[in-house]
């Protein structure tokens, strides 16, 4: 079971390459950028949020949020943005036993992620889980045991494992599912035809 909401974390530690570099993050759909939209939805469903990037933190600065870049160098993906947000979670919020991530190029992530996830977790008895939609797994949008942390720097620092879904293996995890009508909530934004699809899409939202 849980005590509290977990701490919320937003993944925009990505390159973007596919967008000519650049923080998706911030890019506007519509009126808001990225991760504007994001925060609508997820911070009413956490005990507050983390940002997880690399660089000039400084650019993040308008939003107001704690922001922790990676411990492991080299980009080294997005389980080390994760195993930062549990470490800062520990640091500073020693009381909270879950973190919830969400990568920072979703615009219309579901406003009942965790309820979700934690009702898939405790239905599977499983220490994990994550988001599902269509045919696709969405690893980045998990749940994840603060007390799971050390276990998992083991894994990036020492095995230096990368893939997310070979980590979560280990421990066992449960698919929370969505579906993709009228909008797969975790439509992620990577080209700008992307770009141009979700602007009609948050335009059509009611």
């Amino acid at each position: 079971m849980t005590t509290g909401r977990p701490l919320g974390l937003v993944l925009a530690g990505g390159l973007a390459r596919r967008m000519g570099g650049g923080d998706k993050a911030l890019i506007r759909i519509g009126n808001e950028t990225i991760l504007q939209r994001a925060l609508a939805r997820i911070t009413p469903q956490t005990s507050g949020i983390v940002l997880n990037a690399n660089g000039d933190p400084a650019r993040f600065d308008s939003f107001g949020l704690p922001v922790v870049a990676d411990s492991v160098p080299d980009f080294a993906g997005p389980l080390a943005g994760i195993l930062a947000g549990l470490d800062w979670a520990a640091a500073n919020r020693p009381d909270t036993e879950w973190v919830v991530s969400v990568p920072g190029d979703c615009p219309f992530l579901p406003r009942d992620l965790v309820e979700k996830l934690h009702a898939a977790r405790v239905a599977e008895g499983k220490p994990l889980a994550c988001a599902h939609s269509g045919d696709w797994r969405h690893p980045v949008v998990g749940l994840w045991p603060v007390a799971l942390r050390e276990d998992l720097r083991r894994a990036v620092t020492v095995e230096d494992l990368r893939k997310i879904e070979v980590w979560t293996a280990r421990h066992g995890v449960a698919l929370a599912d969505w579906p993709t009508e009228p909008v797969d909530p975790f439509f992620n934004v990577n080209t700008p035809e992307d770009v141009e699809r979700a602007t009609r899409l948050a335009a059509s939202e009611t």
